[in-house]
């Protein structure tokens, strides 16, 4: 098989034309399919792309990370702008209760009835093959129309779409930094037109796996954005003058001015684990602390981790934890079970004030 070699060595395996993709299907249906998953190739190449993203935007605003997108990247941002512009041509319905607007089900279906075709506009004839594989990751980006809600596990699907066009080589390796800056920037502001238009529900009990009530991925390759800024300091995002002002061009801001939007109240209070991380000393040992905070609070949890697809591209044969199957940015030889360790009692939930001295959080890089 080819590859695309990142920075850091390590590879990420794509497909060649002998391939054959499937339909994708949940296959982690009990307690005790975790191991499989905890242990697979998915999760290998799942956390890889994190990582190797994370390494590309590292001290890079949206405007430098998304100054060479090529042409696919932007056909891409496109598919995105059609399902923003829908959002304007299905308004809300009238109904008596608040929350989850009947309308969001008429998107979502446009969405499954014209996967196919808007995928079709964006990638060559040869990969079409792929299509039905790597659209229902696609669909799964955006919320469930049954519950109509949205959460992580929504967001883990968008990031496997993202890794596929990837894997059958849309993408290449120097459409990393574009990738989070551009494409994925403009998702986050999708789905949130989304949360709002449709007054989704948070999935799960009210974000439980989120770091708010949404997402996690952008606080993640957020806080690389701001790895060695001279201007912003961890306590910067408690300044709401502060934040709108850098919103525009550091997905982390761009969060926490979200969440000023849709919450009221002391920010302590009703965004707590974020007021923790204020108090840390580089945003460096908030990107790894955050890291290892999504492992364990996000993809070790069977509530979330069932729904979760499996096809040709992300499928769960135990991974080859050597030089055969290496993910970009992986850089720990040790077996799964020793090198994700659930973070320790306390960490990011301080309920003493920030004091920015990072003692506070005892798992940075």
């Amino acid at each position: 098989m080819a590859s695309l070699l990142t920075s850091t060595s390590k590879s990420l395996t794509t497909v060649n034309e002998q391939h054959v993709f499937v339909t994708p299907v949940k296959l982690v249906k009990t307690i005790d399919d975790m191991q499989k998953w905890d242990k697979s190739e998915a999760y290998f190449e799942y956390l890889g792309f994190i990582f190797a993203i994370n390494d590309a935007i590292k001290g890079k605003s949206n405007s430098q990370g998304s100054k060479e997108a090529s042409a696919n990247i932007d056909k891409i941002v496109h598919l995105l702008d059609i399902l923003e512009k829908w959002i304007g041509e299905i308004p809300p319905v009238q109904q008596p209760q608040r929350f989850g607007n009947a309308a969001f089900k008429t998107w979502y279906n446009r969405l499954k009835e014209e996967a196919i075709e808007l995928l079709q506009a964006v990638l060559p004839i040869d990969i079409y093959r792929a299509i039905p594989e790597i659209m229902v990751y696609l669909e799964e980006g955006f919320g469930n129309a049954t519950r109509i809600d949205y959460g992580t596990g929504h967001e883990i699907s968008f990031v496997m779409f993202l890794c596929s066009l990837y894997k059958i080589g849309f993408l290449q390796e120097n459409d990393f930094a574009a990738t989070a800056c551009k494409v994925f920037v403009k998702y986050l502001n999708l789905v949130r037109n989304l949360q709002q238009t449709y007054r989704m529900e948070p999935a799960g009990s009210h974000g439980v796996w989120s770091l708010d009530d949404y997402q996690f991925v952008p606080f993640i390759w957020g806080s690389s954005q701001l790895i060695a800024n001279p201007k912003l300091e961890p306590t910067s995002f408690l300044s709401a003058g502060t934040v709108d002002t850098y919103s525009d061009e550091y997905m982390f801001m761009s969060c926490i001015k979200y969440i000023n939007q849709v919450k009221s109240g002391p920010f302590a209070e009703h965004s707590n684990q974020l007021w923790s991380i204020s108090g840390v000393s580089s945003w460096s040992k908030i990107n790894g602390g955050l890291i290892k905070m999504y492992k364990a609070e996000v993809l070790s949890k069977f509530p979330l981790v069932q729904h979760i697809v499996f096809g040709s591209l992300f499928t769960l044969k135990p991974a080859n934890i050597g030089a055969s199957i290496r993910r970009p940015g992986y850089t720990d030889s040790a077996p799964p079970n020793q090198e994700f360790k659930k973070p320790s009692a306390g960490s990011f939930q301080s309920p003493t004030p920030p004091s920015n001295d990072g003692s506070d959080v005892n798992q940075g890089p």
